[in-house]
């Protein structure tokens, strides 16, 4: 019998098919590549990189806790002073040491809240001309730097231009329905409101649109129906939850103006009776009289008066975030 070696020099009986050198096959792990192109230097492990994501994290909640607590303490004199007169009291009188909270909680939320519902008007459809109609362009990105722009200017020239421009409009239709012809009050600080923070809806809400799979949207065509039915079956259920979110943003941000809504609101410590008449804010009231405060109690009240406002912007996120929830698509 003759006898052959192989390539490994292992003997081959005459007769039997010679099968070529197999070539060695070597899998490369992850980690093996990654530390083939990984150049030397500072490391950092993946169990360190979560702690420091962690740290990040817990400093949020501690710097709120902190502002809160800073208010809380600051406010404990009016509390002592005022207890539940403070949130049920109409009278804001410094003078004869009376401070009620109630007309300017009042015209925070009217103010903000008027002010949202006339921004959704805006802020939607341009949400969805730019997350659907037109996502690329010319027309898409010059709508989008105006939009960063509305979003970039200071708020003291929001309220120059108020009062020239939305003032004389209002005090001539108060002049018309036989309202005193004030001009300055809650109507023509929301309107100036509502342009501030058209951005952000607006913003928020083209991203969550461009996010709709076109599956969805090319089939809904391919059944027959119209771009509109597309936006009110497929388009706005599959975003509500992200539109809403834009919707929240935008209110808080309204909740806070200061500069603006002070130009316009009439800064009157009445309670108001109508979106005509002139009013307060809590962020308003604080800007005029923080520095004048004199007086333990005078101050604490404009302090607790900021306490307020924090608590009702972070139950009105905390609500917002339980419909955004519950909304959610999946």
């Amino acid at each position: 019998m003759i006898e052959s070696t192989g390539p490994m020099g292992q003997p081959i009986e005459s007769g039997t098919a010679r099968t070529p050198a197999q070539p060695e096959i070597r899998v490369i792990t992850r980690t093996e590549t990654v530390r083939t192109h990984y150049r030397p230097g500072f490391t950092l492990s993946e169990a360190a990189f979560r702690k420091i994501l962690y740290l990040a994290g817990i400093s949020v909640l501690v710097l709120l806790i902190a502002i809160f607590l800073s208010l809380f303490i600051a406010s404990l004199p009016s509390m002592k002073a005022l207890g539940i007169r403070f949130l049920t009291g109409r009278t804001w009188d410094p003078v004869s040491q009376q401070f009620g909270a109630l007309p300017f909680l009042v015209g925070t939320l009217i103010t903000s809240f008027l002010a949202l519902i006339i921004s959704i008007f805006f802020s939607l459809p341009i949400s969805i001309f730019l997350g659907y109609y037109y996502r690329e362009g010319k027309a898409s990105s010059f709508v989008k730097t105006v939009i960063e722009l509305l979003a970039g200017i200071p708020s003291v020239i929001y309220g120059f231009w108020g009062l020239f421009f939305f003032v004389p409009i209002v005090r001539l239709v108060e002049t018309e329905m036989g309202v005193a012809p004030y001009g300055v009050g809650i109507l023509a600080s929301s309107l100036i409101l509502a342009i501030m923070i058209i951005p952000y809806a607006a913003s928020l809400g083209r991203e969550v649109i461009s996010l709709v799979p076109n599956d969805l949207k090319e089939a809904a065509l391919s059944l027959g129906a119209t771009r509109f039915e597309v936006i009110r079956k497929v388009i706005l259920p599959y975003a509500r939850s992200g539109i809403f979110a834009g919707i929240l943003l935008s209110l808080g941000r309204a909740l806070g103006e200061t500069m603006a809504v002070t130009m316009l609101i009439g800064n009157s410590n009445s309670l108001p009776t109508s979106i005509f008449s002139p009013a307060n804010t809590m962020a308003s009231l604080i800007a005029n009289e923080f520095t004048e405060a004199t007086g333990a109690v005078y101050l604490s009240s404009l302090v607790e008066l900021a306490l307020l406002l924090f608590v009702v912007t972070t139950i009105i996120n905390l609500v917002g975030k339980i419909v955004i929830i519950k909304t959610s698509v999946g």
